[in-house]
C-alpha cells in the first residue's frame, strides 16, 4: 500500500545541511498498522510527511497504492492526497467553528457534494463516539475529544490510509489508551491501513503488526513486532524494549549473587508466556530459582514477558535448568556483568 524507495530528505540552514533522512526504504502492506519508532531528531516526523509530499523528498521514490506521487501534477496530487488522511499530534482544529463546521468545511473545500456532507460529518463523528458533541467548539472539549474529532475529519474523506504523527503524545495514558483502541478499531472495521510514528513503545505493543526503528534519519531495524521484542539486534531498539521491563536492582547486589550461580533473563513469547516453567525447573531440578524483577504485556496479538532470575546450585545443575527451560520454549540469555 505504502513503498519508500530509498528516500533522502536534506534541509538547509544558513550554516550547514542537515540530513533529516538517509536513503530510507520501507513497505507498508495493505491492512495493516505500521509503527516507526525513534528519539527525538531520529527523522520520523519527516519520513511520515513524504508519504503524502507534505514533505517533498530530496531524493527517493514514493508510492501509495501502487501509483508514484513524486511525478503526479498539482491536481492528480489534490486527487490522491483524498485518499491519505492524517492526524496530527496539535489537532489542528479552527477555534471558531463547531465540531461539525470543523469536519464538514474540508469537505465542502475538496469537492464534496453539499446534500452528502451532513451525512458524512454524522457518520464519522458516531464512530469516534461524539456524535452529541457536533454543535459544540473545540474549546468545549477535553483533549481526547479534540483528538476525535480530528480523527472524525480524516475518515470523513473515506481515505485507504491513515497516517498518524505522534497523535497521542500530548494526551494522558487513559485517553490514549481510548485513541488507541479506536485507532485498532478503524483499522479492524473499515481495513483503513495506518501508519504511525511515535516515541512511545506502549503505542507499538498495543496496536501494531510491524514496527521500524529510526536512528538519525535512517531505519536501523526492522519487522513483525513479536520477532523485535524477542531478539533485538540494535542498542536503541535494546533500549526501548528494556524501558518496558525495568529493573532497580543495583549492578554490586547483582554481582554478589551472580558468585553463587548464573543471573539469566528468561523471555516468554505466546503460550509460555502462561507456563510455569521457571517453578518446573526448579522442582525438577538441584536448584534455587529466585526471581529478581520480571512483568508480562500484552502485545497486539499475544502476550510477551521477561524475568531475571538467580539460579543458585552446581553448575551442572543450573546447566539443566537452562537446557529445560529453552524446551519449554522459553529464550535464555545469561546476565554478564564483566564489563561493569
Amino acid at each position: 500500500m505504502i513503498q519508500l524507495k530509498k528516500i533522502s530528505k536534506t534541509f538547509h540552514t544558513k550554516t550547514k545541511k542537515v540530513h533529516a533522512l538517509k536513503n530510507v526504504s520501507l513497505e507498508v502492506k495493505k491492512g495493516e498498522i505500521f509503527g516507526v519508532i525513534g528519539y527525538s531528531g531520529a527523522g520520523k516526523s519527516t519520513l511520515i510527511r513524504c508519504v503524502n509530499l507534505l514533505e517533498k523528498p530530496t531524493n527517493g521514490e514514493v508510492y501509495v497504492n501502487g501509483s508514484k506521487l513524486n511525478t503526479m501534477s498539482a491536481e492528480q496530487l489534490r486527487e490522491t492526497r483524498k485518499k491519505i488522511g492524517m492526524i496530527f499530534q496539535g489537532f489542528h482544529l479552527l477555534k471558531t467553528a463547531t465540531v461539525f463546521d470543523n469536519i464538514a468545511i474540508p469537505l465542502k473545500l475538496t469537492g464534496v457534494p453539499k446534500r452528502e456532507i451532513p451525512n458524512r460529518v454524522q457518520k464519522y463523528l458516531a464512530v469516534v463516539g461524539l456524535e452529541d458533541k457536533q454543535d459544540v467548539y473545540p474549546d468545549q472539549l477535553s483533549g481526547g475529544q479534540k483528538q476525535r474529532v480530528a480523527i472524525a475529519r480524516a475518515l470523513s474523506h473515506e481515505p485507504e490510509v491513515l497516517l498518524s504523527d505522534e497523535a497521542t503524545s500530548a494526551l494522558d495514558p487513559e485517553t490514549t489508551e481510548s485513541i488507541l483502541d479506536l485507532l485498532a478499531k478503524i483499522n479492524r472495521e473499515f481495513g483503513i491501513t495506518i501508519l504511525l510514528i511515535t516515541h512511545e513503545m506502549h503505542v507499538i505493543q498495543k496496536i501494531c503488526d510491524r514496527v521500524a526503528v529510526m536512528e538519525n534519519g535512517e531505519i536501523i531495524e526492522q519487522g513483525n513486532v513479536i520477532d523485535l521484542y524477542s531478539e533485538p539486534k540494535q542498542a536503541t531498539t535494546k533500549k526501548f524494549i528494556n524501558s518496558l521491563f525495568p529493573s532497580d536492582l543495583p549492578d554490586e547486589t547483582l554481582k554478589e549473587l551472580q558468585k553463587r550461580g548464573p543471573i539469566i533473563t528468561l523471555t516468554f513469547v505466546g503460550s509460555s508466556a502462561g507456563k510455569p516453567a521457571l517453578s518446573m525447573a526448579s522442582k525438577k531440578f538441584d536448584v534455587h530459582a529466585n526471581i529478581l524483577s520480571g512483568n508480562i504485556i500484552q502485545l497486539k496479538d499475544k502476550p510477551f514477558g521477561r524475568l531475571i532470575a538467580h539460579l543458585e546450585g552446581e553448575p551442572e545443575e543450573t546447566n539443566k535448568v537452562r537446557q529445560f527451560l529453552a524446551n519449554e520454549g522459553v529464550q535464555v540469555e545469561e546476565v554478564s556483568f564483566d564489563d561493569n
